[in-house]
């Protein structure tokens, strides 16, 4: 594969029910193209969890993932509150998620610390007041 393969896909905020297709149609889209179990595994957890954290923290955003001949590059961006410690943020546990949004079953603290896991490298950048973008690469 010498092009780059560009897959766009909206989250959306306002429906818990809705979070995570993105990562099913990624799931199967890299399925057809054949690649390894356990890198689509790996690409889809750590897409599922940026697409809960968007939902939760930020009334969703904008996915994109890039496949590449050596790599997959997933670029997750929102327009909510931003991260105010990001590295408090990456602690297994810590979450700023309402009670409502835990009496669902979310906002564990375990979102950001997954997708770490899960990919190969990544990077946050994040504004108060203006927005997050985590861009993971996953090795291919």
């Amino acid at each position: 594969m010498s092009e780059i393969l560009n897959f766009h896909f909206q989250v959306d905020g306002n429906d818990f029910t809705s979070a995570g297709q993105a990562s099913i149609q990624i799931k199967k889209i890299l399925r057809r193209l054949g690649l390894d179990p356990e890198i689509i595994r790996r690409v889809s957890i750590a897409m599922y969890e940026g697409e809960i954290n968007m939902v939760i923290h930020a009334h969703g955003g904008e996915a994109d993932v890039n496949v590449y001949e050596d790599h997959i590059e997933i670029i997750l961006k929102d327009n909510g509150p931003g991260i105010k410690d990001i590295e408090q943020a990456m602690q297994e546990g810590f979450s700023t998620a309402p009670d409502q949004i835990r009496s669902l079953g979310f906002g564990a603290g375990m979102g950001l610390p997954n997708m770490k896991r899960y990919t190969d490298d990544m990077k946050i950048e994040s504004e108060v007041g203006v927005g997050t973008t985590v861009t993971m690469c996953v090795n291919l």
